[in-house]
């Protein structure tokens, strides 16, 4: 079974971490919320607190196939700001895969890791992708990394993760489901 780790940190956009963790589980793939704010509860961008099912430190890295980075502009910067972390998107850079949306995009942009890649982001944060090309465009998955822009393509983002995991017919089964026209 397919696994993946969904960082949330203080000031993380809500709708763009919990989308795929609603997603991810509803296709059966098992998803944990990794806390990186030294706490099991994570404050939310929009006043939004939430329980994390794992602190950083207890995390099985070696147990998933994927690392989330959801964005928001603080919750990207406390991403960015943990050094453990960055070792790890390093780690699933070379030979996992990585997803990230929004802002979250120009954290493995600023590590070298899209260079030479289609990649998307929230606006103004184009700059931040260094050496990839730029697409405006929902979703962009390019090799092992997949990109999205913001709170309003999150349902794209989960979908594509989902469909990465478990095919297009599971996205398209979920998609039916909660009435989301593609």
């Amino acid at each position: 079974m397919s696994r993946i780790a969904v960082a949330m940190a203080d000031g993380v956009e809500e709708i763009e971490g919990l989308t795929v963790v609603d997603f991810c589980r509803r296709a059966g793939i098992e998803v944990e919320m990794v806390s990186v704010s030294g706490s099991l509860t994570v404050h939310g961008s929009h006043g939004i607190d939430f329980a994390a099912d794992v602190l950083f430190e207890d995390a099985d890295w070696d147990s998933y196939d994927m690392l989330v980075l959801p964005g928001g502009k603080v919750g990207t910067e406390n991403l960015e700001a943990h050094a453990g972390l960055m070792e790890v998107l390093d780690r699933f850079a070379e030979d996992k895969t990585v997803a990230a949306i929004c802002a979250a995009p120009s954290v493995p942009g600023h590590r070298g890791i899209l260079k030479g890649r289609k990649a998307t982001c929230h606006p103004g944060f184009e700059k931040d992708l260094l050496g990839a090309e730029w697409l405006a465009e929902p979703v962009v998955k390019d090799g092992n990394v997949i990109t999205s822009r913001g709170v309003g393509t999150a349902i794209a983002f989960a979908l594509a993760i989902t469909e990465h995991f478990c095919g297009a017919a599971k996205a398209r089964e979920i998609a039916d489901a909660i009435v989301y026209e593609v």
